[in-house]
């Protein structure tokens, strides 16, 4: 069954680099700036879709023998959850790196616009970058067998969409990168966007998560969310996680135990930038399997012989 809904449209606004342009959004709910138009989420993975869960949203208190005198009051009870979460906030505290935090406000106005999915659940295309200050980039880059340095775009699905971080300026911030795979460099209190780029003739519903929270409504990302249409041949900068139709919460690098994410209750997911990619609903996918394989055969001499004119033979 298709999904119909509204997307958010950016009709003015700042998003990373850029002001102003066109960005809509799918559903029922605000959109970030940029050129383009917004689409929805999904729950599955990877980690920067989370499916929704109250794991890290409450701390048991620690178990232990009672009191031989009396039973604990609500008092002690409550001293010692309190305890408990406050131990759980020094160890995020420790975490070493980098996560985003909700920075200034932004100008960042948007409206809707109807698209229908052709699929409600399930993307065309799924991106990640991973973003962590140099010491850290460099550490997860080494795991991973990276090497290459890089400051672009991450390819998805051949080239037909890319995505990539940029400073306050517009600048591809540096990193490793391999194929789709990205390790970007960040830089603690330095604002940052992301940058959507559209090399096909097809609209998207754009869905995007930052450290695992819905750049919309600042939950757990999902799938089945609505998020900002990027329309053909367009660029889609998002900076800011949406706090109305006017105005964003920037994105601004910052610790962990600051970040957005640990405020929200748990910090399990940070570090990680999704963008989850939804087809319009009777657009065709421009490069299928057959269009890839037709073009790597196609003959770049065809005429090999000269052909007399007409009438004669």
């Amino acid at each position: 069954m298709k999904r119909r809904g509204l997307v958010f449209a950016v009709l003015a606004g700042c998003l990373g680099v850029a002001c102003g342009g066109t960005a809509k959004h799918a559903g029922g709910g605000p959109s970030a700036p940029g050129h383009g138009d917004p689409a929805a989420p999904a729950a599955g993975p990877p980690a920067a879709f989370p499916a929704e869960s109250g794991a890290d949203a409450d701390v048991e208190a620690p178990r232990g023998p009672a009191p031989s005198a009396a039973p604990r009051g609500d008092g002690e009870a409550g001293a010692t959850a309190g305890s408990a979460f406050e131990e759980k906030r020094a160890a995020d505290a420790e975490r070493p790196g980098l996560g985003t935090s909700w920075g200034e406000s932004r100008t960042s106005e948007i409206t809707t616009a109807p698209f229908e999915r052709e699929h409600p659940s399930r993307p065309i295309a799924v991106g990640a970058l991973y973003y962590n200050d140099a010491s850290g980039a460099r550490a997860m880059a080494r795991r991973a067998g990276v090497s290459r340095v890089s400051g672009g775009f991450v390819s998805i699905d051949g080239g037909a969409l890319a995505v990539r971080l940029v400073d306050s300026a517009g600048g591809g911030l540096p990193g490793y990168g391999s194929g789709d795979r990205a390790y970007v460099v960040g830089e603690r209190g330095a604002r940052y966007a992301i940058q959507i780029r559209n090399n096909t003739g097809n609209r998207y519903e754009v869905v995007a998560t930052v450290d695992g929270l819905d750049v919309i409504d600042g939950r757990p990302g999902a799938y089945e969310k609505r998020g900002y249409i990027l329309s053909p041949w367009a660029t889609l900068d998002i900076d800011g996680f949406r706090r109305s139709e006017t105005e964003v919460a920037a994105f601004r690098f910052g610790s962990v135990s600051g970040s957005y994410a640990a405020s929200k209750g748990g910090a399990r997911n940070v570090g990680v930038i999704g963008v989850a990619f939804f087809q319009e609903a009777g657009s065709p996918w421009p490069w299928s399997e057959a269009e890839v394989e037709r073009r790597e055969g196609a003959d770049p001499f065809p005429g090999r012989f000269a052909t007399p004119p007409r009438g004669v033979w």
